[in-house]
């Protein structure tokens, strides 16, 4: 099966079977029957897309039920450190993070399932992201954590003088008072 089971309740890696020759390589990113074979029953109803540059810090994003996302997230060029913070009340993981190495080269694929903050910085010297979500952008319910909150202690693996990070991230609150409606 291609999917991989992490430490975190519902967290999953996705690998996919790629076939590669002389032309170059195949794999399929999404494929709703080999997701429900692995018990994915997620139905995926918007794609986004972000390019950044080396240094960007993205994150950590969320929202709050009743328009929480789950998310299926994978890069199309360079590499990122996808990391996740998992905010369910009662999850035996509630309050840490995870963190991977997505890129073009592995096409490994992280499955984010509602309930837990999203993040990622960009390794490489651009990065291209794209992922499916099960809910719509909803303005209202949009919430976050600080991507630097100490008591988090996630290494992002950029040095903090090539940290590029949006001022509505940098103002985003400390995990401890964040907004919270998720129970595991």
């Amino acid at each position: 099966m291609p999917f991989i089971e992490t430490t975190f309740p519902g967290l999953l890696i996705f690998e996919p079977t790629v076939f590669e020759d002389s032309r170059g390589y195949f794999f399929e990113s999404y494929n709703q029957q080999t997701c429900e074979k692995d018990n994915v029953k997620t139905i995926f109803i918007q794609d986004n897309q972000a390019q950044s540059v080396y240094g960007v810090i993205r994150g950590m994003h969320y929202q709050l039920n009743p328009h929480a996302q789950t998310k299926f997230i994978r890069a199309l060029s360079g590499t990122i450190l996808d990391v996740v913070l998992d905010l369910r009340v009662g999850s035996p993981t509630f309050g840490k993070h995870f963190s991977i190495e997505l890129s073009a080269e592995n096409k490994k694929q992280l499955y984010i399932p509602q309930g837990f903050a999203h993040g990622y910085s960009v390794l490489s010297e651009t990065a291209e992201v794209f992922y499916k979500c099960d809910a719509f952008y909803n303005k209202e319910t949009e919430a976050g954590v600080q991507f630097f909150d100490p008591a988090l202690n996630i290494d992002w693996k950029i040095p903090s003088d090539k940290q590029l990070v949006s001022e509505k991230d940098k103002l985003q609150p400390a995990f401890a008072d964040c907004k919270n409606n998720f129970i595991f």
